[in-house]
């Protein structure tokens, strides 16, 4: 299992109602979008709390996963806060050039502002939904809301390989490091040409073999959800 997936599994709410887990995270998000930048910071700071509650887990750790997207987000506020005015008086700080400024606009950083906290928000949202279903839990509930069998089907298929795909780079990625394949930066780039290569080989493997098992339990093409 992933990471993400363990976390699921050891949640005190693993075995509720994953049709009540949906509804509440409707809620969630809805608060998270129209709630007031102030109220939606409070949103952020009681599902942080409730989700490492539920995990059994500390508030750094959740932190961490919050920073992986803070990155693109930061990149996307930076491109609203900065603005080109013909009038750069208007502006709060900027530069000129010619006959145009460039700098910080007072609506770009109201509005940076609010896309900030309803980001994260959302994103907190999405966090504690995710994190506390299992998966199992997740095809019960697209059961439920009445998706395709072949498009169900194709999920639990996309999940299954990522555990072979991360599987098969963590073990090639560890016997590399074993043989100082990434000592310095020269080695790096071919130890990484060749796990590249020999993933794509091991991956087409694996589903051959599994191909074969589903032959052997005469696989009608259909499977039973």
């Amino acid at each position: 299992m992933i990471g993400i997936d363990k976390l699921s599994y050891q949640s005190r709410w693993r075995d509720k109602d994953p049709r009540a887990k949906f509804a509440l995270y409707l809620l969630f998000m809805t608060l998270a979008m129209g709630l007031s930048p102030l109220w939606q910071a409070v949103l952020l700071v009681g599902l942080a709390t409730f989700t490492c509650y539920l995990l059994r887990i500390s508030l750094r750790r959740y932190l961490t996963w919050l920073l992986i997207p803070l990155g693109f987000l930061g990149v996307g506020l930076v491109a609203i806060v900065l603005s080109a005015s013909s009038q750069p008086e208007d502006l709060l700080w900027g530069i000129r050039i010619g006959q145009y400024g460039v700098g910080i606009d007072p609506q770009g950083v109201q509005i940076a502002n609010q896309t900030l906290w309803r980001s994260l928000a959302a994103l907190s949202a999405t966090f504690w939904f995710m994190i506390n279903m299992p998966f199992e839990q997740m095809i019960k509930l697209l059961k439920f809301c009445r998706v395709p069998h072949l498009l169900i089907e194709q999920i639990l298929l996309t999940w299954r390989f990522i555990f072979i795909f991360l599987e098969e780079a963590i073990a090639i990625h560890h016997a590399q490091s074993l043989r100082f394949g990434y000592r310095t930066m020269r080695t790096s780039y071919r130890s990484l040409a060749m796990l590249i290569s020999m993933l794509f080989a091991r991956v087409i493997s694996r589903y051959q073999q599994m191909s074969v098992a589903l032959e052997l339990k005469l696989y009608q093409g259909d499977f039973h959800l």
